[in-house]
């Protein structure tokens, strides 16, 4: 743990209850018996010139009550300001915490569990203790005028993270555009709104698609509502729910099994990959064309080519011969495992099982493989099978394809031995409990703060949570996305916006899962039509741009933007001049 941070951590927290202790006033007995209170340093306050402070209309007007009993607390504009700076200051020091333990442990133990099921847990922990002590504060009609700060919390955060962080992840991450994808570390084209951007892989575009999912719940509950019943609300809140908690369990697992699942889809990603060069290769070298006039294999130029492979001429292709193939097309462009390029070759032609292929079975093996390179590689628009076009376009195509799984600069995820495990699993299981300790005990505060702040400012509360609690639950993560962003790669891209979609995701799930089980288990009503509206249209936008596309030029990131403005006017505008709520 950094011990400065640490330090000034607490410095500030005690420095704060030093300055914010109560003061007082005597009250003064005299002859008169007057309960009046005065200013300090007067005896007789029988002279009317002083001003007097009347105990009843002093304590009528004082509403402010202390947090646990001993915070501080107060009702004026400025007051009140300075407590949400300084717990929104704390529950920022708590996602810090919570967030360097997590890459620690990340670093120690690695993807699956850890990385799939209790990090993404961890990262959602001070929004879900704001959400929580929102719904649990004092009596049920306390509760349902405070819950809104949990709402605010939820649904600003997910705006925030797609709009201004997505936006400018963009800005600072972008480099040249040239053809179907950005190339790492160019930029030349300055702020070109076509020009220039990001690109990132297939999986970013699958984590898209989940967190546009994720917004189901959300659906549900709002069905009451949208069908004008009032009986069928508590059932709604029931079963929104449930599905809230599947969907949440489900993420989970994909989360676990998804590293397993990427390694598969290379493998297969690069098995294709050989079958492009050694098409290419054998295109390239052919004694004559691979297809014959009528687009069917050439059975007389394949043999040669088997003939060729057959360096000893026995009339079978071994493994070693197979590979000896491979090795001299040098696939410099991928790293390749050439003894599993070899298995999976020989898998694909010896159907007899018998290690060898011989001269039938190389030919349909080749045959599969032209019939597999027509259809990806359209060959139906080539203009004639002598110009095998057909092949390049696979073989482009295959390279594409494998660079969207993030096939390319995997020294990104490369992890180290870590010297002195212990004491690195010492620190980041420290930094995750003092980061998990300190928004237990501050998210009660802040929320009564944020209410006290909206009393006294005639502000809803939503407004506030909105706009204020995001910045300080989710600035860590969003300076870590745009300072990891600006390292200008595919990969960092990818891993940037995945995040991003991950923590909405989690915000869509887990936060909400808290706030549906806070509304049924105490019986509060479910009045946020706008503020669902808002998050639907956010996610779903945000998340059928990055399912299906993986180029986002720069004039996207102006998209992004607009958002956040649009989402406050319009909440504004269904509460108070529709009066949704």
């Amino acid at each position: 743990m950094s011990k400065p941070l640490l330090f000034t951590t607490f410095f500030f927290f005690f420095l704060f209850l030093i300055l914010c202790g109560q003061s007082h006033c005597r009250s003064i007995t005299d002859r008169t018996s007057s309960s009046d209170l005065v200013s300090d340093g007067v005896h007789d306050h029988r002279d009317t010139s002083y001003l007097r402070l009347d105990r009843f209309s002093y304590a009528a007007e004082s509403t402010c009550e202390q947090t646990y009993g001993f915070l501080p607390c107060t009702t004026t504009v400025l007051g009140n300001l300075f407590l949400i700076l300084v717990y929104g200051y704390l529950m920022y020091t708590s996602a810090t915490y919570l967030s360097n333990g997590s890459e620690l442990l990340l670093e120690i133990l690695g993807p699956g569990i850890v990385g799939g099921l209790f990090l993404p847990v961890l990262g959602a922990l001070p929004d879900a203790m704001l959400i929580l002590v929102s719904g649990l504060s004092g009596s049920r009609e306390t509760a349902q005028s405070q819950v809104s700060v949990g709402m605010g919390l939820l649904s600003g955060s997910t705006v925030m993270l797609l709009t201004v962080i997505w936006g400018s992840c963009v800005l600072v991450g972008k480099c040249d555009i040239e053809g179907p994808a950005a190339v790492d570390g160019k930029d030349t084209k300055g702020f070109s709104l076509t020009g220039s951007g990001v690109s990132t892989d297939i999986w970013t575009s699958y984590a898209a698609r989940i967190m546009a999912v994720s917004v189901l719940p959300f659906i549900i509950v709002q069905l009451p509502q949208l069908l004008h019943s009032d009986s069928g609300r508590h059932l709604a809140v029931l079963i929104a729910l449930i599905v809230s908690v599947a969907l949440l369990l489900s993420y989970c697992l994909y989360q676990v099994f998804q590293p397993w699942i990427q390694r598969r889809r290379l493998a297969y990603a690069k098995h294709k990959h050989v079958i492009s060069g050694i098409l290419q290769h054998f295109k390239n070298s052919a004694m004559g064309k691979l297809l014959n006039e009528d687009g069917q294999p050439n059975k007389e130029v394949i043999h040669k080519l088997f003939l060729r492979i057959d360096e000893n001429g026995d009339g079978h292709l071994s493994a070693s011969e197979l590979k000896a193939l491979i090795i001299g097309i040098r696939f410099d462009e991928i790293d390749l495992d050439k003894d599993d390029a070899v298995e999976k070759v020989m898998k694909d032609f010896d159907t007899s099982n018998n290690a060898y292929v011989d001269a039938d079975e190389f030919f349909r093996g080749i045959s599969r493989w032209l019939d597999e390179a027509k259809r990806v590689g359209d060959a139906n628009e080539d203009p004639g099978f002598r110009t095998m076009k057909f092949l390049n376009d696979f073989h482009l195509r295959i390279k594409h394809e494998h660079s969207l799984l993030g096939a390319s600069d995997q020294g990104d995820e490369v992890v180290e031995g870590v010297e002195d495990a212990k004491w690195v699993t010492f620190r980041a299981i420290l930094m995750l409990l003092v980061g998990a300790a300190i928004a237990a005990a501050f998210a009660d505060p802040l929320v009564d703060v944020v209410d006290n702040f909206s009393d006294a400012t005639s502000i809803p509360t939503f407004f506030i949570s909105f706009i204020a609690l995001p910045l300080a639950t989710n600035s860590s993560e969003a300076v870590s996305a745009i300072i990891f962003a600006s390292r200008k790669k595919i990969r960092t891209a990818s891993l940037t916006f995945s995040e991003l979609y991950g923590a909405v995701t989690m915000n869509n799930v887990l936060c909400l899962s808290v706030f549906l089980a806070l509304v049924y288990v105490r019986g509060l009503t479910w009045d946020f039509s706008s503020e669902v509206l808002v998050i639907l249209i956010v996610c779903v936008v945000m998340g059928i741009f990055g399912s299906f596309r993986t180029s986002f030029p720069l004039w996207t990131s102006s998209l992004a933007f607009l958002l956040y403005p649009f989402s406050l006017a319009l909440v504004y505008v269904l509460d108070y001049v529709f009066g949704w709520s």
